[in-house]
């Protein structure tokens, strides 16, 4: 062997070292891609609607109402370089540093919950929302946020408890159940008529002594406003997708199925965003690649938070991305989109 291919042999050995420690060796970043879309008016496997409204009156309704979902690198994945240049460039894709999106120290089990968790506050607002813009009843009560540990109501009450009476006297706000506790002792014992899962219980708790003033009463729980309402909503999608941003799509389901006219026509329409009891459609993240995600499911546009409208950076000919700030803007716009005479008139992006 000569001198010259010898060279040539250890210079292309060290160049394939090179390239597979490349692709190898993790780089510090996440990566995002499109997902999937789900269309929540049909059935899963089992044959349940994927947004079932039980006994509560449901009219029929006609086309596809698609939420959307986003791939991304998991807590305890890694990502190559030649994956993370990629992303980078192709349209759709994105990379974001690791540490932006995942906390320092967080467990693939936190991330899980925490996504349960968002979904789920997510679906409550959707139906509150929806019976709204449907001119349905909405009760407000005071409902528990969180509670004190080793505090008075620690293993008493929980987090999501509609509170309904205290001391026998009904509670309509969070500042009347303030005042209540007020009227009390230290020491003295207070009955809590609250709602959890649809069933009323009784919950005695004796009050503690405030750290910042002995002499004042607490309860040990923080709170906030909590709605009851007579539809009991279940859900029966893959518990795998998870986050807030499927609220907008949820609500618009439920007020589909609630009212007498289909709201969607033959229409296949996809969408994300958050969403508030009040309707308030709120930003989400990943929004060029759930917009890719509802283009290769067929959907004909994308309703985005307006928002999001400056993040989208990839050109989406195929669909017509429509931004809404509201669920009655929401509304409105699939009204106009369901008539080829109108569509014309929704905004776009």
């Amino acid at each position: 062997m000569t001198r010259q291919t010898m060279t040539a042999l250890v210079s292309a050995m060290v160049f394939v070292g090179l390239a597979i420690g490349l692709a190898v060796i993790p780089v510090p970043f996440v990566v995002f891609t499109p997902g999937g879309a789900v269309d929540v008016m049909a059935t899963n496997e089992e044959g349940e609607p994927l947004v079932d409204l039980g006994s509560v009156q449901t009219y029929p309704t006609t086309g596809r109402l698609e939420m959307t979902t986003v791939a991304v690198t998991q807590v305890s994945g890694t990502v190559g370089v030649p994956e993370a240049i990629l992303a980078h460039f192709l349209p759709s894709r994105e990379t974001l540093p690791r540490e932006a999106y995942y906390r320092e120290g967080v467990t693939a089990d936190e991330i899980d919950q925490q996504s349960s968790t968002d979904m789920t506050t997510s679906q409550d607002s959707a139906l509150i929302a929806a019976l709204r813009e449907a001119g349905q009843p909405v009760e407000e009560r005071p409902e528990v946020a969180s509670v004190t540990s080793a505090g008075p109501a620690e293993g008493l009450l929980q987090a999501g408890d509609l509170i309904v009476e205290v001391g026998g006297v009904t509670t309509r706000a969070p500042s009347e159940v303030t005042s209540l506790i007020g009227r009390y002792e230290v020491g003295d014992e207070v009955t809590f008529l609250i709602l959890r899962e649809g069933r009323e219980m009784t919950i005695p708790v004796v009050l503690g002594a405030s750290n910042s003033d002995t002499g004042a009463p607490i309860v040990g729980i923080e709170l906030t406003t909590g709605y009851r309402a007579t539809p009991q909503v279940s859900y029966n999608v893959d518990p795998a997708i998870g986050g807030p941003s499927a609220g907008l799509i949820f609500a618009l389901a439920i007020y589909d199925k609630i009212t007498p006219e289909p709201l969607l026509g033959d229409l296949t329409i996809a969408g994300s965003g958050e969403i508030t009891p009040d309707g308030v459609v709120g930003e989400i993240g990943g929004v060029d690649e759930k917009i890719a995600a509802a283009e290769r499911s067929g959907a004909t546009a994308f309703l985005t938070p307006a928002g999001n409208c400056a993040d989208i950076t990839s050109n989406h000919p195929d669909i017509a991305v429509v931004p809404v700030s509201s669920l009655a803007e929401a509304i409105d716009a699939v009204d106009l989109l369901r008539d080829p005479a109108t569509a014309g008139q929704v905004p776009r992006c």
